[in-house]
């Protein structure tokens, strides 16, 4: 199916042309029989190149390849593509973003001033009615044919469609629900119904869906993992929690064929950045995704999507080869409060002595490379077996000896190394370090002894370019002031760049969902009485911990799960893959002050704004033209 999105978009573009700026969710295609439904609609293997247009419509944004003919109208083309309307909407308006530009309306959004003009709330708004609107013609025309295979291209574009309205319910509220073409201006519904409708139309379709699909496609999975997620926010919509419901689907989508990337494609020490490279459609990575947007640098191009997530992420010192790309754009940043999610690296010494077993013993370390130089207290070692001792210790650069009771005075009670060649002689030369933290061992009975350097412990979710960054943002606008993010990479798991040879366009796939989220939706609905299991949740998240660190050294126990702890989970697995603002709405912490950012509120230290925030604007062109429809609180 990505080929299929990919090569057949101009074939079919005509069939759902649309060119002109949405006035509202009941926007019909410009002359939508003429061409649809006497050629496209002919048959099954038509309406499968139809049908990718539905998908290829969240990805790009016109008939043209990347610019030249927009579908909609009144904003730069590549500004109003979904993906980066939803980073706009969701990452920038959070403590994940920040952006440099100066483009009318887009500073609004980090400093939590936007108003119904907005040109960016505007553009998604119209990105997805449009959305809704291509599925409603879609499902209308497909419903004549009568291949059997056409009802599961039904369902997959009622799951688009549910997917649209339930991005239009998140971000705006109280909307219009139309489910078929018509020229009539629609009445206002409430979130409520919104939401019941994208629940009953995932519940209807769960069961005609394939249980597997092409990569690309959406599948019964996808219908359980978005019923997750919706179950996860359903009393911030409603007024009513169904943290059970969100259980039972993320178990259904846990227990299903989807799996944890482990594979280090790459051998950098984590399957994590798999996740984001050129090839995350072959690397192992697709089979944690369970709904993508797709890309290739060659024959779906465009301004947004990860092409924007690349280049505009590189600025500064950075090296725009790293990432496969001819430049960078200098634009996106984040700020202290996701960078300080991570803690840095370290090597827990004390929780590494106490695996050790054994005794302390009257042998020790000293010297200028120790805690306490040649002065002593000796750092004293653990006597493991007879005349075996091991000490894990942190040393800096200098040197040491091996020590008995602290004596120097009795000749044979230190031990040094002549010639560093790993044997000890009584009074020998002292044993030059570089610092760093140790497995040292010695054997008294042979006279050896080893120092293993320790790795340490870090988050390889941390992917951060500091060098020339400050991490205080002074100036928004000047890319040097917030860390710059290096997650999404136009190159692939053996370093080569993408298909487009001019370092342009960016092939890497989007996940819009994928099975980390469910991991974590499971978490949490269960630590909020949904009645799942806390070990399973425990387990599945040391599954992510296990990825981000490399090993067992991040793993969590059951004392370590809490509500605080899997929001900031959230934050280091998910973080610019476009939840954030979801996620603070839910935990009361995106207006209020009881978390804040730079340059929240448009203070650089933030601060609370009003709660009508929680949701964007409708639209001040759409109230215009629809006099059913009413402004929401604040606006």
């Amino acid at each position: 199916m990505k080929n299929i999105i990919k090569n057949t978009l101009l074939v079919f573009a005509v069939s759902f042309l649309v060119t002109s700026c949405h006035d509202d969710l009941n926007q019909s295609p410009i002359d939508p029989d003429s061409f649809t439904e006497e050629n496209v609609f002919a048959n099954a293997t038509e309406a499968k190149g139809a049908l990718a247009k539905l998908y290829s419509s969240l990805a790009l944004t016109g008939q043209s390849g990347p610019d030249g003919d927009a579908d909609i109208a009144d904003i730069d083309e590549g500004f109003s593509q979904f993906s980066r309307m939803l980073f706009n909407l969701n990452e920038i308006t959070t403590d994940h973003a920040v952006v440099g530009w100066g483009d009318p309306g887009l500073q609004d959004l980090h400093g939590q001033y936007w108003s119904g003009s907005n040109d960016f709330t505007q553009a998604m708004y119209y990105r997805l009615a449009q959305e809704v609107t291509f599925c409603n013609s879609f499902i209308s025309l497909a419903a004549n044919l009568s291949d059997a295979e056409v009802a599961s291209f039904i369902a997959e574009a009622r799951f688009l469609r549910a997917y649209a309205y339930y991005n239009l319910m998140d971000l705006f509220g109280n909307i219009p629900l139309t489910t078929e073409i018509t020229t009539e201006l629609p009445m206002q519904s409430s979130r409520e119904e919104i939401f019941n409708f994208v629940e009953s139309e995932l519940l209807e379709i769960e069961a005609i869906l394939p249980a597997s699909n092409e990569y690309g496609r959406v599948d019964q999975v996808a219908a359980w993992a978005l019923l997750s997620r919706l179950y996860l926010n359903a009393e911030v919509w409603t007024g009513t929690a169904r943290y059970n419901d969100c259980v039972t689907y993320s178990e259904n989508v846990i227990n299903s064929g989807y799996s944890i990337n482990m594979t280090d494609a790459n051998g950098n020490g984590t399957a994590y950045d798999e996740l984001f490279l050129a090839d995350n459609d072959t690397n192992g990575a697709q089979n944690e995704f369970i709904f993508t947007l797709n890309f290739d640098g060659l024959s779906s191009r465009t301004w947004g999507g990860t092409t924007f997530l690349v280049h505009a992420s590189i600025g500064g010192s950075m090296d725009p080869t790293e990432f496969g790309v001819d430049g960078g754009w200098a634009g996106l940043r984040t700020t202290k409060n996701l960078v300080e999610k991570f803690p840095p690296a370290s090597v827990d010494v004390n929780a590494l002595n106490s695996t050790l077993g054994g005794t302390l013993s009257n042998w020790g370390l000293v010297g200028d490379a120790t805690e306490n130089s040649w002065d002593g207290p000796d750092m004293l070692m653990y006597e493991t077996t007879t005349n075996q001792y091991s000490l894990y210790a942190t040393l800096t650069d200098g040197l040491i000896k091996f020590r008995f009771d602290e004596d120097w005075v009795t000749f044979g009670n230190n031990y040094g190394d002549n010639g560093a060649d790993g044997s000890l002689e009584p009074g020998g030369e002292n044993i030059a370090v570089t610092a760093g933290t140790y497995l040292i061992t010695f054997d008294l009975d042979n006279l050896t002894y080893s120092l293993t350097e320790i790795i340490p412990t870090e988050d390889k979710r941390a992917m951060f370019h500091s060098d020339g960054q400050s991490l205080e943002i002074e100036s928004l606008t000047s890319f040097i002031n917030g860390y710059a993010v290096t997650k999404f990479k136009n190159v692939d798991s053996d370093g080569n760049p993408g298909n487009d040879s001019t370092g342009s366009m960016v092939d890497t796939d989007i996940p819009l969902i994928r099975l980390a989220e469910i991991y974590l939706n499971y978490a949490e609905a269960t630590i909020r009485g949904g009645g799942g299991n806390p070990g399973l949740a425990v387990d599945k998240i040391n599954e992510l911990r296990l990825r981000a660190y490399g090993d067992t050294s991040g793993n969590i126990t059951s004392s370590d799960l809490s509500l605080d702890f899997i929001i900031d989970e959230r934050s280091k697995e998910l973080y610019w893959e476009g939840q954030r603002r979801t996620d603070l709405v839910r935990y009361n912490y995106f207006t209020s002050g009881m978390y804040v950012w730079p340059w929240k509120g448009n203070v650089p230290g933030g601060t609370a704004v009003d709660n009508f925030r929680n949701v964007f604007p409708l639209p001040n062109n759409l109230l215009t033209v629809n006099p059913n429809l009413t402004q929401n609180e604040g606006y």
